[in-house]
C-alpha cells in the first residue's frame, strides 16, 4: 500500500496525522489531540467520518505505530502491540495531569449522600471505607444514560452520583443502591483474569446482590432507565 510521506524527521503536526488517516482508511477524519494519559486513543464512528482522539505522544510516532493505529481505527478489536510498546518506551513524555479541584456536595434537595454513606458503610463494610461522595454537578451533560448514574474515580477517591436522581420520582433504596455499587468499586477494585481486567468480577457481583433491596432496586432501574 502506498503510504503518505511524513515528516518523521522533525516530529509531525496535527494536519499531518489527520491527512495520513483520512487517506488510509478513505473516510473523513476529525483528530482531536489531547494530554489524557488514560484513554491514549479513542475512536468514534460519525455520521459521514470517523472522531479520532489521540495523545500527543504520537506526534512522534513513525509509520509502524500509525499503521497500526490505522488498523486500530478501522477495527476497533484489533491488537496494538506496536503502540503498547511505543508508549512504555515513551513514558517520560506523558504529562502527569494535575487534579482537578473537586467540590463536595454530599446535600441534596431532598436526599443527603452522606447520611446513606454512612448507613451503608456500617451496615456492609465494618465502618472501614473512607471515601469522599458527592452529588455531581447540574448540567445537560449528566442526563442519564446507561451506566452513568454514579461513579467512583480511584485517582481522587470519590464517589460521584447522577444530580438527577435527587428528585421524589426516585426511590430512596434505589439511590443506595447506586451508592452502594461504586463503593463496591472503591474496595474491590479491579480484578485481572485470563489477562483481561474486570470492573464487574464475580465477587462484585455476589457482593453486590447482598443489598438488602437488590432485587427492588435493580427491577426499577431496569424499567426507568436501561429500557
Amino acid at each position: 500500500m502506498k503510504q503518505l510521506a511524513l515528516p518523521f524527521l522533525l516530529e509531525h503536526d496535527k494536519m499531518h496525522l489527520k491527512n495520513y488517516f483520512q487517506k488510509e482508511v478513505n473516510k473523513p477524519v476529525l483528530l482531536a489531540l489531547t494530554d489524557n494519559s488514560t484513554s491514549m486513543i479513542s475512536v468514534r464512528e460519525k455520521q459521514g467520518g470517523i472522531s479520532v482522539r489521540l495523545h500527543r505522544i504520537f506526534l512522534k510516532a513513525d509509520n509502524e505505530v500509525l499503521d497500526e493505529i490505522v488498523r486500530f481505527i478501522k477495527k476497533k478489536r484489533s491488537k496494538t502491540p506496536v503502540v503498547k510498546q511505543f508508549i512504555r518506551q515513551n513514558q517520560s513524555f506523558l504529562k502527569e495531569r494535575k487534579p482537578r479541584t473537586i467540590t463536595i456536595n454530599p446535600n441534596g434537595k431532598l436526599y443527603n449522600l452522606t447520611d446513606m454513606f454512612n448507613s451503608l458503610n456500617s451496615e456492609y463494610f465494618n465502618n472501614s471505607l473512607s471515601v469522599l461522595i458527592t452529588w455531581g454537578k447540574r448540567s445537560p451533560r449528566y442526563a442519564v444514560k446507561k451506566r452513568t448514574l454514579g461513579n467512583y474515580q480511584k485517582k481522587t477517591n470519590t464517589i460521584r452520583i447522577n444530580p438527577i436522581l435527587d428528585s421524589r420520582k426516585v426511590p430512596r433504596y434505589v439511590i443506595e443502591f447506586i451508592v452502594y455499587h461504586e463503593m463496591l468499586h472503591a474496595v474491590i477494585g479491579t480484578v485481572l483474569k485470563n489477562g483481561r481486567r474486570r470492573i464487574h468480577s464475580k465477587e462484585f457481583k455476589n457482593r453486590e446482590r447482598k443489598y438488602r433491596n437488590y432485587h427492588k432496586a435493580t427491577e426499577w432501574e431496569n424499567k426507568k432507565f436501561r429500557t
